[in-house]
């Protein structure tokens, strides 16, 4: 009687299988898919009417006059676009800049930001400074009589915590991506600000960037706790959503990523002042910005985010968006859907193995394990077999 082999290695098999589609399944479904044509082009179709545009300005105080002239003023009436202006200080001159464009029927948001040596933006490190930060405005804005349309924070890493060599900001990143109990005590601080801002009576924005939703979708914090991002909601989120960090992905990247954001916000337009990153990454010229915008439009109809200001009118742009038609559908290269359908399932991937880094590592333990069971179990069976008997049998010593 031969002895069957053992039924582990189907196991493992069934194993890996369900791995597979725990792992592929969600991220082919993390990229929307409306029609496509047999090239495999995306027709982005119009919305037909013109959302209401918000221009970030996070322009210093010294130069918030040469900014907002007289001119640039009318622009944004006519444009019936409103401001989302950074509160970088409280300066009786920021004061008087936000009564003006009020007084011009131009919604001005509080884009509430943080002293640069605190991190400027909100974050997870930085959550007692941000509640300081808006009592300090709120106080602010009561003596200035102020009005605002909303208060945004926005949620970006302090980049200054990942400076220094290499093995320092790997040991932080390792360091952190253990941290999960300050991931929570951020959300709960954040969130309780939040809901203090609402009972202040404003309306809440939250900035986030756009691979908050793979974290979402691979069910992850690991980006909360190595980069410092925190997972909270206001009234209203805007994905920031910036073609000009790749150019060559273009649309593609709102066309992923808008069908996930109540705003999208489209960028930059400005130079960042530095040779390098400039190089790198230039601004959307206006054959991009347009584009993006119809693209932003048909997914986020009601509002749509721009950064920032100052490139719009560096590069003339208001004027130009006063005549711009809104019923323009846009054709997304196929190979620029292919490149972010690619990134997306990377991101995906790469977000799922890490947060479940030790059950891959036993899962993949358990197949080496597995595999070296199977091969003595048919080494076991061949020894067995009667043509290795009947061979040994005759085998005759010399």
């Amino acid at each position: 009687m031969t002895r069957r082999p053992s039924s582990l290695p189907r196991i493992l098999r069934n194993i890996v299988v369900s791995l597979l589609l725990v792992v592929v399944v969600p991220s082919a479904l993390s990229v929307p898919a409306p029609p496509r044509s047999p090239d495999g082009s995306v027709q982005v179709p119009a919305f037909g009417m013109m959302p209401q545009l918000v221009f970030a300005s996070d322009t210093p105080t010294s130069k918030l006059g040469a900014l907002f002239t007289p001119s640039v003023i009318a622009d944004l009436k006519d444009l019936h676009a409103g401001v989302a202006l950074a509160i970088s200080d409280f300066s009786p001159e920021r004061a008087q800049l936000v009564r003006e464009l009020t007084a011009a029927d131009v919604p001005v948001t509080a884009w509430l930001v943080l002293p640069a040596e605190q991190g400027y933006y909100f974050n997870v490190s930085n959550a007692p400074e941000g509640a300081a930060r808006f009592s300090q405005f709120r106080a602010w804005t009561a003596a200035q009589s102020l009005h605002w349309s909303a208060v945004g924070l926005d949620i970006e890493p302090k980049l200054d915590e990942l400076q220094g060599s290499k093995w320092h900001m790997a040991w932080t990143i390792f360091r952190r991506a253990f941290d999960s109990g300050r991931v929570q005590r951020a959300r709960e601080a954040y969130a309780s600000l939040i809901r203090t801002i609402q009972a202040a009576g404003y309306t809440v924005q939250t900035y986030q960037l756009i691979f908050l939703t793979d974290g979402r979708r691979a069910h992850s914090s690991l980006l909360e706790r190595t980069l410092g991002l925190v997972d909270v909601h206001g009234d209203d989120e805007a994905l920031m959503i910036y073609s000009s960090f790749n150019h060559a992905a273009g649309a593609a990247l709102i066309w992923a990523y808008g069908p996930e954001a109540q705003t999208v916000a489209v960028g930059s337009t400005a130079y960042a002042g530095s040779p390098d990153l400039d190089a790198r990454y230039p601004p959307l010229n206006w054959d991009e910005f347009s584009r993006d915008l119809w693209v932003a439009s048909h997914y986020s109809p009601r509002m749509v985010g721009i950064y920032n200001l100052e490139g719009c009118v560096q590069q003339g742009f208001l004027p130009r968006l006063k005549t711009l038609r809104w019923d323009q559908s846009v054709t997304i290269p196929a190979a620029h859907v292919k490149m972010v359908i690619h990134f997306r399932h990377f991101v995906f991937g790469v977000l799922w193995i890490a947060s479940r880094l030790p059950w891959v590592l036993a899962l993949l333990l358990v197949a080496i394990l597995g595999f070296i069971w199977r091969r003595r179990s048919l080494r076991r069976l061949a020894e067995q077999s009667p043509a290795a008997g009947g061979i040994q049998g005759t085998s005759t010593n010399p």
